[in-house]
């Protein structure tokens, strides 16, 4: 063969070569999500029983918790509801840490109306503030509260998770919650050993300590939760627990700028937190007081739902019929302003 027919063969073969399809390349599956991803997921929609049985006494803070309001946010499209609950205010303070039998039945008619109602539930403590300003006193009497409630609650499905404490604060240190975590776990395990648990952050359950939040490796069945209510003096401009607050009224929030790159900041360290640490992620907490302006709060809750979906969090808004709510129990009616910020398919 001479040198031009063989140059010739070898274009024919490279041209037949270049025209030949390239085998497929199969495409790597998602994993399907774990039982755990699962729930978390189900807890999305959802809304705060706020101001209720985490108040002195339920009614003291204007909010009486009323069977129909099961069916009224189910129908709404909220999919659960978190019960904050102030076990330390019907709990002898002298050992054995009883826990009124009368509450006690109290919180389990409203946990049971949310499941009958097709609600996951997430049940804390709430507001418990003595522990926080002398946390080595109070540590025996909320473990002994949390064995009486893991008792109680022991044969409930897994549509229940426990939120041992919330919003950890003012002398229960970061240091000092990390160490108290696997003391909480250990005794929650010994009544609920399969039981889903959900711990946030120290410095009030908001995102400034979250990198400091530390749960045991070993312990796989725990949601990570997360309070937001960035800008602060947005967000709670004229709220009278607030110091200074009537200083603030009148800011605004815009989706848009530095306020939405500063959202979307926040949000990415929370994302960073959980894929580093392999936790879901529930935002637990979130709201603008009535006093804001409805352009505002309207455009600010809109965007934290979509800033939690985008990330696969779940959430639930801070809270159902209070100075946050998004239902007005005078009128009987939703907000629809509010409503349709959380509910964005509706």
């Amino acid at each position: 063969m001479n040198q031009k027919m063989a140059i010739s063969v070898l274009f024919v073969v490279l041209v037949c070569f270049s025209c030949t399809p390239p085998a497929p390349v199969e495409e790597t599956q998602p994993l399907p999500p774990t039982t755990l991803e699962l729930l978390n997921q189900s807890l999305s929609p959802g809304i705060n029983l706020g101001n209720a049985l985490d108040a002195p006494a339920e009614g003291e803070w204007g909010v009486v918790i009323k069977d129909e309001y099961f069916e009224i946010i189910k129908d709404a499209g909220f999919n659960s509801v978190r019960v904050p609950v102030r076990w330390s205010a019907h709990t002898d303070t002298l050992a054995p840490f009883t826990i009124d039998s009368v509450f006690m039945a109290r919180v389990h008619y409203v946990i049971d109306m949310a499941l009958k109602h097709d609600l996951t539930v997430v049940v804390n403590t709430h507001h418990y503030n003595s522990l926080f300003n002398a946390p080595a006193e109070h540590l025996e009497r909320l473990l002994a509260i949390w064995h009486q409630i893991g008792q109680s609650f022991a044969t409930y499905p897994a549509q229940l998770v426990f939120e041992p404490l919330n919003e950890p604060h003012a002398k229960l240190t970061p240091a000092l919650w990390n160490e108290w975590i696997p003391i909480l776990t250990k005794e929650l395990r010994s009544t609920n050993p399969d039981r889903t648990l959900m711990f946030g952050t120290a410095n009030w359950g908001g995102i400034s300590k979250l990198d400091s939040l530390v749960i045991p490796e070993t312990e796989h069945n725990v949601i990570v939760t997360v309070h937001y209510y960035d800008p602060y003096h947005f967000t709670h401009q004229g709220a009278s627990w607030s110091e200074g607050s009537d200083e603030w009224l009148g800011l605004t929030w815009a989706a848009e700028g530095e306020q939405l790159a500063q959202m979307g900041k926040d949000f990415d360290k929370i994302k960073a937190y959980s894929v580093k640490n392999n936790r879901p992620i529930y935002m637990g907490e979130f709201g603008a007081f009535s006093t804001v302006d409805t352009t505002s709060r309207v455009a600010w809750t809109s965007q934290v739902v979509q800033e939690s979906e985008k990330r696969g969090f779940s959430w639930a808004y801070w809270e159902f019929c209070s100075g946050f709510g998004v239902y007005d129990s005078e009128s009987d009616t939703y907000r629809d302003f509010l409503l349709k910020a959380l509910i964005q398919d509706k």
